[in-house]
This record gives structure tokens, C-alpha cells and sequence, in this order.
């Protein structure tokens, strides 16, 4: 049997039983960082225990929508769980994009409970030169 003797964490387990886990309508939130690496924005969720596919990503417009499931393992009727604390349910994020982003070249990638979003910077939103025309090539526009 295991004891535990954090009261806080008690407290936190209690709170997220008496919410319920997360449903499709109502799903919980999944921790992320984004950050700008290169020519590219990469986007990354924890989402552990999740398989691959149980996860769903979408793209309308702008709105970046990730969502996950993580269900419960099936265990042998024999089994008595003593302990409980990873949660189970739906977990969802969405993101709006900017318009500077190329939202049709998304890469995707799940490895070790880490999805990896790496979003392109749309080939307009670059830096780019602008020549100067010198001289000759001016036009007199006359009325």
C-alpha cells in the first residue's frame, strides 16, 4: 500500500475528482511552450499516456485545435487499484495563428508523450530587398 503525506496534494487530487476528467464538450487544458526556431514556429504539447491515435489535429482558417484522449488501461478483473492520480479524459488547446504562418505545411510529431507542432513562416511574412530602379527607367506620365 502506498501512503502519502502532502496534504496540497491531497487537495489538488480532491479538486480534480469533485471537476470530473475531462469530456469532448468540456475538455481539460494540455501544458505547451512555443517558441520561434529558425524559418519556423514550433509548438509543443505534453500530452503523456496519449497514443498517437488519440490525438486529433486541426486547421480551419487560423484556429490551430489539438485534442487528445487518454483512457484507461484495461486491467485484469483481479486487479484493485490502491492509487489513482494520473488523469484520464480529454485534454484540448486551441491556438489562433497568424496570417503570417504557412498553415498548409504543419508537421507533426509525437515522441515520448511530447507532440511537436513545426509551423513554416510563410514565404510573404520573409524579409526580403527591394531594388531601387536608378535613372533612365523613370516615366513622365502626361495629361
Amino acid at each position: 500500500m502506498l501512503m502519502r503525506t502532502d496534504p496540497f496534494r491531497e487537495l489538488d487530487r480532491l479538486a480534480q475528482q469533485l471537476m470530473g476528467p475531462g469530456t469532448w464538450s468540456k475538455p481539460s487544458a494540455m501544458p505547451m511552450d512555443a517558441y520561434r526556431e529558425g524559418d519556423a514556429y514550433v509548438v509543443a504539447f505534453d500530452i503523456p499516456g496519449v497514443t498517437a491515435d488519440a490525438i486529433d489535429i486541426d486547421v480551419e482558417r487560423n484556429m490551430l485545435t489539438v485534442k487528445a484522449e487518454r483512457r484507461p488501461a484495461t486491467k485484469a478483473d483481479d486487479v484493485q487499484m490502491e492509487l489513482s492520480e494520473r488523469p484520464l479524459g480529454a485534454f484540448s488547446r486551441q491556438i489562433v495563428l497568424a496570417d503570417t504562418l504557412d498553415t498548409e505545411h504543419i508537421q507533426a510529431d509525437y515522441d515520448a508523450g511530447v507532440l511537436t507542432l513545426r509551423i513554416p513562416i510563410a514565404e510573404r511574412a520573409k524579409p526580403r530587398k527591394i531594388s531601387i530602379g536608378v535613372g533612365s527607367s523613370r516615366k513622365e506620365i502626361s495629361g
